[in-house]
């Protein structure tokens, strides 16, 4: 299995040293060519308008979106999930418009509020998963093909999956638990089978 890392700006590196710790060989993509064979992708948090805009420029938008529309499966966290979603306000890019989600950009406020919090996520097992939201987006709405995979006490919907698509508004990457990227591989296994 191949697996991309969108290395363009924002927290590759850690999620890259998570895959590798789930032995798979990641590689960082960064131009149309790095998209050629791979199993499955991950779209790292960092900043949505700087990524959209750098998607973009490195024309790296309408593959991606085709790719995913055709099955790749995607797991996009914080700013990721904001460029997969159909919607989200004042992204001054266009999206990859992939996910049928819309998302608030900065949902809970500015980096001051950023905040930690104990999720209950059935689909990774039944022990709590120990979320970190950065400046963090949140899921307004979703579509009707789209399972709510976890929310925040208050009710607010913080990971979804749409078929081949994960989104979460929080990075795993920081934790050191490897359950979010070990599903996400198991939906590319599942994948690769077909």
């Amino acid at each position: 299995m191949k697996i991309g890392v969108l290395s363009l700006q924002g927290a590759f590196e850690e999620h890259i040293a998570c895959l590798s710790r789930l032995k798979v060989e990641p590689c960082e993509v960064r131009l149309q060519e790095g998209l050629d064979g791979l199993s499955g992708l991950v779209i790292p948090g960092g900043e949505s308008t700087t990524m959209a805009r750098l998607m973009r420029d490195y024309g790296l938008t309408a593959p991606l979106r085709k790719l995913i529309r055709s099955g790749l499966p995607v797991m996009g966290t914080c700013a990721g999930m904001i460029v997969m979603s159909r919607g989200a306000a004042d992204l001054g890019a266009p999206a990859l418009d992939v996910m049928d989600i819309d998302v608030r950009r900065n949902g809970f406020g500015r980096q001051i509020d950023s905040f930690e919090a104990d999720l209950s996520i059935p689909a990774i097992g039944e022990e709590t998963y120990h979320g970190v939201f950065i400046r963090a987006p949140f899921i307004e709405r979703t579509g009707p093909g789209v399972e709510v995979l976890a929310r925040l006490a208050d009710g607010t919907a913080v990971a979804a999956r749409q078929g081949n698509m994960i989104a979460l508004s929080f990075h795993p990457e920081l934790t050191g638990d490897l359950r979010l990227h070990d599903y996400f591989l198991d939906i590319v296994r599942n994948s690769v089978k077909r």
